[in-house]
């Protein structure tokens, strides 16, 4: 499309920093139309050239992630010379970092995080989201920092990975209508259980894609905004139930989802711990 804005990403290791950089900033402009075009591995003054000739005389923003501080003083010289708007993403970090500590940056392009703790921590918050993805694993529901409960449809697994990337361990159990759910969610500590609900249209319209995709016709009534509103106002009951806070993921995306998540069930936490201790 003509009013298409691109936002060229050049790195010299993946992108991924720019690239949420870039959609972080995306999200703050609707519906507008952005294509993300990844350059990475950059190393040499010539690789630099032919990315941002690829976003010259386009409608195009450039964000860069390089330490090398020279291959930064070319984006901004190159980008002068086509008229690029160009983006420095990691050298004011890298600059703030120096002045407040006196220390230099080591400069290694494409240099990683170091696997610490925390990033252990991480991969075994994504293997338990994923043997306690959808119901499984219900036993052990108190291993769990986060329990989700919802429809099918509300996110539940993807928001379950997210939080498991940020080291928290997430169970998700789907409520199903005429199947009561595990007994082990009525024992787990209040505190960690938030409830998902979604808008019932958006939810009839994200089930049709599903049976068209899986051309399953016989799961027509999966999709049905009758049977979509009987499933919310049971789901809605167990909530008030469990006496968890509810969160509406119609307009949210996964990370914004998680993010309240995990604020939420902190907060609950820390409430639960604090009236523990006024009690004792």
């Amino acid at each position: 499309m003509a009013d298409t804005l691109e936002i060229h990403i050049i790195s010299d290791s993946t992108g991924d920093t720019a690239a949420r950089v870039a959609r972080a900033a995306q999200s703050q402009f609707g519906d507008s139309e952005i294509e993300l075009h990844r350059h990475a591995r950059v190393k040499s003054r010539e690789q630099l050239a032919r990315a941002l000739e690829a976003a010259t005389g386009r409608r195009a923003a450039v964000f860069y992630t390089l330490v090398d501080p020279g291959l930064r003083e070319a984006v901004v010289e190159i980008s002068r010379q086509h008229r690029l708007v160009a983006l420095d993403v990691l050298g004011p970090a890298l600059n703030a970092i120096t002045t407040a500590s006196g220390m230099q940056a080591m400069q290694v392009p494409g240099r990683q995080a170091p696997l610490d703790a925390q990033y252990f921590r991480r991969i075994a918050a994504i293997e338990f989201a994923v043997k306690h993805d959808d119901g499984r694993g219900a036993d052990d529901l108190q291993q769990a920092d986060v329990v989700l409960v919802g429809v099918s449809r509300t996110s539940k697994t993807p928001t379950s990975m997210h939080l498991g990337y940020m080291g928290l361990m997430a169970a998700n159990i789907p409520i199903v209508k005429g199947i009561d759910p595990p007994p082990a969610l009525f024992t787990v500590d209040p505190w960690k259980i938030v409830g998902l609900t979604i808008d019932a249209d958006r939810l009839a319209e994200i089930r049709r894609r599903r049976v068209r995709a899986l051309a399953a016709g016989s799961s027509a009534r999966y999709a049905d905004l009758a049977e979509i509103y009987e499933e919310l106002e049971t789901t809605a009951n167990l909530h008030k139930r469990l006496g968890c806070p509810v969160i509406d993921v119609t307009k949210l995306a996964i990370e914004e989802a998680a993010a309240r998540c995990a604020e939420l069930v902190e907060e609950r936490r820390r409430a639960a711990l604090e009236g523990a201790l006024s009690r004792g």
